[in-house]
């Protein structure tokens, strides 16, 4: 299936739309819902990412080529660094948004850091552009909602507008990664969505505190995917 730019963009705007209702029922709920409640509520999301990531690990028809592209990937991930780099931006801004004396920008600071800084974001922006698929970025929206909720309720409004900034990072990799949707085969997009699938196994994990997995630096496993099953069966074959 071919990806338009505007499908390529439904889960990005869906993510967006979430993180802003979910800050405007903040601001009007405060703080009274129940801990417990939003403790259950991510736990249940948590366990839905576990599943899809499976069943999307599942499509895939070539096992060989999706485990040696996460290693691959996962090797070139950890040598450039991307956590790491990550992590980095991350306290930067966190210091940024600290020596700030509105608390607009202090909430805008964290909701973006909150919401973009993560493997997470990337993921699902690029199952949306390379694979039509936006099940990552629904879930995505679901527990940027839910922390929504309780940032605003104690930060304010600032943390609404950092929708904005999630609309142009995700849908700028969603869009980009979408230039190369149309030049795809169908075994390359099941083997990406094999790929997918892991990493958000991987995902899921760390959202249910079992196990910290640097999701970020297996990244490239897609462009490794990409180079062994569209660029180089074209060279040699």
């Amino acid at each position: 299936m071919e990806v338009t730019w505007g499908f390529a963009l439904l889960g990005t705007v869906v993510n967006s739309a979430a993180i802003v209702a979910g800050g405007v029922l903040g601001l009007f709920l405060g703080n009274r819902i129940p801990e417990k409640m939003k403790v259950l509520v991510m736990e249940g999301v948590s366990l839905a990412v576990l599943v899809i990531g499976i069943k999307m690990a599942l499509e895939a028809q070539n096992i060989l080529v999706v485990v040696l592209s996460v290693v691959l990937g996962g090797i070139a991930g950890e040598w450039i660094g991307i956590d790491a780099w990550l992590r980095r931006t991350g306290a930067w801004l966190e210091q940024r948004a600290a020596k700030s004396e509105s608390g607009i920008s202090r909430a805008f600071v964290f909701g973006t850091l909150l919401y973009c800084v993560g493997a997470m974001a990337v993921n699902g922006a690029l199952e949306s552009g390379l694979l039509g698929r936006h099940d990552t970025l629904y879930v995505k929206a679901v527990l940027d909602g839910v922390i929504a909720v309780s940032a605003a309720a104690t930060m304010g409004i600032g943390i609404t507008l950092s929708a904005v900034p999630v609309m142009i990072y995700q849908g700028g990799i969603a869009l980009a990664a979408g230039t190369l949707q149309p030049f795809l085969g169908p075994e390359v997009v099941t083997e990406l969505s094999g790929v997918g699938g892991l990493l958000i196994v991987a995902i899921g994990l760390n959202l249910l505190e079992l196990k910290e997995i640097r999701v970020a630096n297996f990244l490239p496993a897609f462009i490794v995917v990409l180079i062994w099953t569209g660029i180089l069966p074209n060279l040699f074959f």
